[in-house]
């Protein structure tokens, strides 16, 4: 058992340790996500409708800034991140993400890729949001509950809240994430759609 599932009771079985132990895994959500995103670049609709790559790539661009911005305030297990886009919502990267996985879908014009995204947002990231706020909870106590009454955990909220854009910090984009390397690759991987 990892030290994200120790908490949760003992699984039923072999099989249902496995998958539970997947779910919690934030290396394979990762690799997965960008994997995919490669995915989708190789086998998208050659010739595809000019509009949808527009909106697609606006829409995964969007989600890379978000990504790049967060990525750029958090520091894993030292400080709560509440400035910059942690002030709207409390889980900015894991948005960054979605959009970035469906951005490329609806530019990539495959039929079967929002299932396969919904499917791996399901079986993905309830379990991810699920721990990080164990987490946070147990690391920041009344500080984190008091936060995140008022911070949805996916949905930003911009009522009663000052744009701050808080002390971003490219180094701690870079070392901490790797964000500006995972910005280049999803270049690449757009690149290679358009190219097609």
């Amino acid at each position: 058992m990892s030290h994200r599932t120790s908490h949760l009771p003992k699984p039923r079985n072999a099989v249902h340790a496995f998958i539970r132990e997947l779910r919690y895994h934030e290396s394979s959500r990762q690799l997965l996500a960008l994997a995919y995103i490669l995915v989708l670049a190789i086998f998208a609709e050659p010739g595809g409708l000019p509009a949808l790559y527009a909106v697609g790539f606006a829409i995964a661009g969007l989600g890379m800034l978000i990504r790049l911005w967060a990525s750029g305030h958090v520091k894993k297990n030292q400080e709560l991140a509440t400035d910059g886009p942690y002030a709207y919502v409390r889980h900015p990267l894991y948005v960054g993400n979605i959009l970035m996985l469906a951005g490329f879908c609806i530019a990539s014009q495959l039929w079967w890729s929002i299932p396969v995204m919904l499917a791996f947002l399901w079986f993905y990231y309830p379990t991810a949001i699920d721990y990080e706020d164990l987490k946070l909870s147990r690391l920041f106590g009344e500080r984190w509950k008091k936060w995140a009454e008022n911070t949805h955990a996916l949905m930003p909220r911009f009522r009663g809240r000052d744009f701050k854009f808080g002390g971003w910090s490219f180094r701690q984009s870079l070392m901490g994430n790797g964000e500006p390397l995972i910005l280049v690759y999803a270049i690449y991987c757009a690149w290679h759609l358009v190219a097609l």
